[in-house]
């Protein structure tokens, strides 16, 4: 998909559409004010904001532990420890084909699984039983986007550090592939996901994290559908190994960011679905960070 510059007037009445039982739990309700795009565009749209026919492609991997840190934006955040001295990355990617209030576009989400400020950076578990973990989620390190509005939203309300790129996703072959180009034309990532494996029913809410000027915001996530899911735990006990050839890193400085974190070839988990439901909703106001930042 190709960038979308443009900003409409208006948001779009289309909240009747999100009809499933996952979207009427929730309490549809306004931000404190309406968001300024441009200098002539202001919107008050709807949070949490509903993700209708989302396609999903997921591939998890193990990076270097040290690497994952230099990315967080404050040393009381830890990534998940992993073994062999290993943290884990994530990379989510979607086509968000129906969204409330606002134009289908398609995203990546590229994330690091994250304890806020913990007593004990307890290896792995956190990963397999999040539930457990009050202090457990997600950072975002870098998330393209096909749409400056949402750029612009992710940027204002929640910090969240997105960019305008294209983002082609596709089947082909049994498999769901990713591929993002920036505006200098690099082509700096690519993930092909299979769409096949055991299948399995996931409801899931989660925490994401995200620093807006001097704040660390936290937000909840949540998503529900039937993913075909395939896991290499053997990749806990070994490390490197050969190119499985599902992921390529290419050139620019987000590929350069990507390289940094010595992203093992093999993958951890596959997870793929051609429909689910999810929302995000607006910054938690109760939640305080157990520290300050500086700068």
């Amino acid at each position: 998909m190709k960038p979308n510059f443009n900003i409409e007037p208006g948001v779009l009445a289309n909240e009747a559409d999100f009809t499933d039982d996952f979207f009427q739990q929730f309490n549809l309700r306004k931000n404190k004010q309406p968001l300024e795009l441009t200098d002539a565009i202001s919107k008050d749209y709807l949070f949490p904001t509903f993700y209708g026919d989302v396609t999903c492609a997921i591939g998890v991997f193990l990076c270097d532990y040290d690497k994952a840190q230099a990315m967080l934006p404050h040393p009381h955040m830890k990534p998940v420890a992993m073994t062999k001295g290993r943290a884990i990355v994530t990379f989510s990617c979607y086509e968000y084909k129906q969204v409330c209030g606002v134009a289908p576009y398609n995203e990546i989400a590229m994330t690091i699984p994250v304890m806020v400020d913990p007593s004990i950076n307890i290896p792995v578990l956190p990963i397999v039983v999040d539930s457990l973990f009050k202090k457990f989620g997600y950072y975002v390190f870098h998330m393209p986007v096909t749409s400056l509005e949402n750029q612009i939203r992710g940027s204002k309300i929640w910090g969240l550090p997105k960019v305008v790129d294209t983002i082609d996703i596709g089947v082909e072959h049994g498999f769901s592939k990713t591929t993002a180009t920036d505006e200098q034309g690099n082509e700096y990532f690519s993930l092909s996901v299979p769409t096949s494996g055991k299948a399995t029913e996931f409801e899931v809410k989660s925490n994401l994290y995200s620093k807006l000027d001097k704040t660390l915001l936290q937000s909840a996530t949540q998503f529900k559908g039937s993913f075909n899911v395939n896991k290499y735990m053997d990749r806990l006990w070994t490390s490197g190994g050969d190119d499985s050839g599902v992921m390529t890193i290419g050139p620019g400085p987000s590929g350069d960011m990507l390289r940094n974190l010595e992203i093992e070839p093999q993958p951890f988990q596959f997870r793929y679905a051609s429909h689910m439901n999810a929302c995000f909703d607006l910054p938690n106001e109760k939640y305080r960070a157990p520290f300050n930042f500086t700068n």
